[in-house]
């Protein structure tokens, strides 16, 4: 990986980072919108402060991918009741894994299917899937929730086909920002694997939510402005 002219290369791939304008993604029939950009800030005792981005994709069904940690419990409430839904009114979350800055507010709701790395519940009731086998879990022809292991051993993301911006995927720790090359390996849980789940998230998006920073652009030839419609 390296940076030039204001691009990461990730191999055959560049790309770029959005700005905090940049956090909703329209589309038919979903729109994906990032309620909170996660954060990871390193701190001279050697502790760090972080909290895991919080994404609401809006269509036909409403999903909640990643919950923030327990100490955002206040603001997602507000922000979604600004957004005039209410937490029964989510039909999925989805934990992208299960670490406490990703799935702290999971008991918000209690009517939600949810699914947290390879388990999907409804209840107390859990469903067949073949997420452990490799297969992504189909929630309809637009939004699928997809393997995507490494950081952990059942981390998955989030798909969304037809936004303006094309592909989105919502990546939890996959990505820890757009320039994470020298932070995600040490964070591993299994860095082969995660290599193989990153590069292939680069072959289907177009744009990539991280699970600590902002979203980033990827982009697959020179002649790619990098911007969005």
């Amino acid at each position: 990986m390296m940076d030039t002219g204001g691009k990461v290369i990730f191999g055959q791939f560049r790309t770029a980072p959005l700005s905090e304008s940049q956090l909703d993604f329209h589309g038919q029939p979903y729109s994906v919108s990032v309620l909170k950009v996660g954060y990871c800030l390193p701190q001279t005792d050697g502790s760090f402060k972080a909290d895991g981005t919080i994404t609401l994709i809006t269509g036909p069904r409403t999903i909640l991918v990643d919950t923030g940690g327990p100490w955002d419990r206040d603001f997602l409430l507000m922000t979604l009741k600004e957004r005039g839904l209410e937490p029964g009114d989510i039909d999925f979350v989805v934990g992208t894994h299960g670490h406490s800055d990703h799935i702290g507010n999971l008991s918000l709701f209690p009517t939600a299917v949810i699914i947290v790395g390879y388990d999907i519940s409804e209840g107390d009731t859990y469903r067949p899937n073949k997420l452990a086998e490799g297969h992504p879990y189909s929630i309809d022809e637009h939004v699928s929730v997809v393997p995507s292991p490494g950081h952990t051993g059942q981390d998955v993301s989030v798909q969304v086909k037809g936004a303006s911006a094309g592909t989105v995927l919502v990546a939890g720790d996959l990505f820890e920002c757009c320039s994470d090359e020298d932070s995600w390996r040490d964070l591993s849980m299994n860095i082969a694997v995660q290599e193989v789940s990153r590069q292939q998230a680069l072959c289907v998006a177009d744009v990539i939510i991280p699970g600590h920073g902002l979203p980033f652009r990827v982009l697959r030839n020179r002649t790619d402005p990098g911007g969005l419609d």
